[in-house]
């Protein structure tokens, strides 16, 4: 049977096959964002409200505020125990995070590894 571009049924049939083909070697697909892992440093009250941030924008303000509590938190927590801790510091895969305590509040130091 011939369709009216000219071409027959079977023709139009392997239509696909040919553009599978070309789009396989010759039309990338998108490739997702590369994420660049965060550095900088943000402090703290001893409310937890951040007073000064290096951190990128991109940076979830609500993780930086997280952070902080938990930061805040560890140190309430020596503080209790009549530990002296003056710094924290924590080691990820990817990522290094360090605090240390100040009047209270903290200096959080955000570095991925390297």
């Amino acid at each position: 049977m011939e369709l009216a571009s000219g071409t027959s049924e079977s023709g139009a049939k392997n239509q696909p096959h040919k553009m599978a083909f070309i789009t396989r070697f010759f039309i990338k697909p998108a490739k997702p964002a590369l994420v660049q892992m965060p550095a900088g440093t943000f402090t703290v009250d001893r409310e937890g409200h951040i007073l000064t941030s290096t951190l990128p924008q991109s940076f979830p303000t609500a993780d930086a505020i997280a952070i902080g509590e938990q930061v805040l938190a560890a140190f309430r927590a020596a503080e209790r125990a009549q530990l002296a801790l003056g710094e924290l510091v924590i080691q990820y895969s990817a990522l290094t995070l360090m605090a240390r305590e100040q009047r209270g509040g903290a200096i959080v130091f955000i570095k991925p590894q390297s």
